[in-house]
């Protein structure tokens, strides 16, 4: 989907600037700074094939939502929870790094119960080197090569947890959880 065809007053204030369009990322950490979270992942799902790009927090049983882009439905802003046995973004916390890929190739090679047919996501690291959970990107349907979107979320994931530890967003979310 392309930025020009969503609603204006979904499409963040630093998007509608002439910001320097050669530096995607310095682009998104500008946004992810002035606008915040949301906005900045409506960013990186503008430039992925993806349907949807989210925030995931790891805990014992399931997979926490906390935000999601829909690139068909930008009054998206969160999704549902996913069991972990049902989860892609846990198989980032066991390989203890980013993947990408389809269902059923490597480095998926067991299709999961899951809808996710396309999936590249990081690891979301804490300051104090505890994993917190995943920034991805997924699709129900076969997407283009995930691999071009990685150098995005990678670039961009230690910005946003650090986002996410500054503005307290991280305690608001645990205290949310108990």
């Amino acid at each position: 989907m392309s930025i020009v065809n969503l609603p204006m007053q979904s499409v963040p204030v630093s998007l509608r600037s002439n910001a320097n369009p050669a530096d995607p990322v310095a682009k998104i950490r500008r946004v992810l700074e002035e606008d915040g979270v949301l906005p900045a992942l409506r960013m990186l799902n503008y430039r992925a094939p993806h349907r949807y790009t989210g925030i995931y927090k790891y805990t014992p049983e399931i997979l926490k939502n906390l935000y999601l882009v829909d690139a068909f439905d930008p009054r998206v802003t969160k999704g549902s929870d996913v069991p972990n046995e049902e989860a892609y973004c846990v198989l980032l916390s066991k390989r203890g790094r980013a993947a990408f890929g389809h269902a059923g190739d490597a480095p998926f090679p067991v299709k999961l119960a899951s809808p996710v047919v396309s999936y590249c996501g990081v690891l979301l690291i804490r300051s104090n080197g505890e994993p917190f959970g995943s920034l991805c990107h997924y699709d129900v349907s076969r997407c283009e090569e995930p691999s071009t979107q990685m150098p995005y979320l990678e670039a961009i994931a230690g910005d946003i947890i650090a986002k996410l530890e500054a503005e307290g967003l991280l305690v608001k979310i645990y205290s949310t959880l108990v």
